[in-house]
């Protein structure tokens, strides 16, 4: 299975790398979408990754799952149409979306989650519920093709909901 990750300065290194290394280690292949390809992006903590395809070179076609790190990447990763135009394309083929602490905005900002259970970051909550969605307090929520977790201790409940959502498919 192919895993689309975005990406932009100040993400949150362990929400970004944590569930990334969880799903290549389950066999899985993760591209790495960010504003430009083969750009150099650093973590709130001065973690590196670099991008393998941009926004704009990507569809929804190509992805089985796509995972929106926090930090405050997501703040900028929603001001890109093409950003919110894969979150949506994404959500309308039921593909699986995994967002965890502020990546909450991005799926905010696409119009996704409306009547949507999910959680995130108890400072984004009400975001989370201007926008539509059934805030509850709990490490990870899954619900149909949202999984969605609150913050790095949770991580261990996020990594295994995700691996198990894309081998479910």
């Amino acid at each position: 299975m192919v895993v689309a990750s975005l990406i932009h300065h100040d993400f949150e290194d362990l929400e970004f790398w944590y569930p990334t290394l969880r799903l290549q280690e389950a066999g899985h292949t993760v591209h790495i979408l960010g504003e430009r390809p083969r750009e150099t992006w650093q973590g709130k903590y001065g973690v590196p990754a670099e991008s393998t395809h941009s926004f704009e070179e990507v569809s929804a076609d190509d992805y089985d799952m796509l995972l929106v790190p926090g930090g405050w990447a997501p703040d900028k990763l929603r001001r890109f149409p093409a950003v919110l135009d894969l979150v949506r394309a994404m959500n309308d083929s039921g593909k699986i979306i995994g967002q965890i602490c502020h990546a909450g905005w991005v799926l905010a900002s696409a119009g996704i989650l409306q009547g949507r259970t999910v959680t995130s970051t108890p400072g984004i909550r009400d975001d989370m519920t201007n926008a539509g969605a059934i805030w509850v307090d709990k490490p990870v929520v899954v619900e149909g093709n949202l999984v969605s977790s609150r913050r790095p201790p949770d991580l261990p409940h996020y990594g295994k909901a995700l691996v198990e959502a894309l081998s479910g498919r």
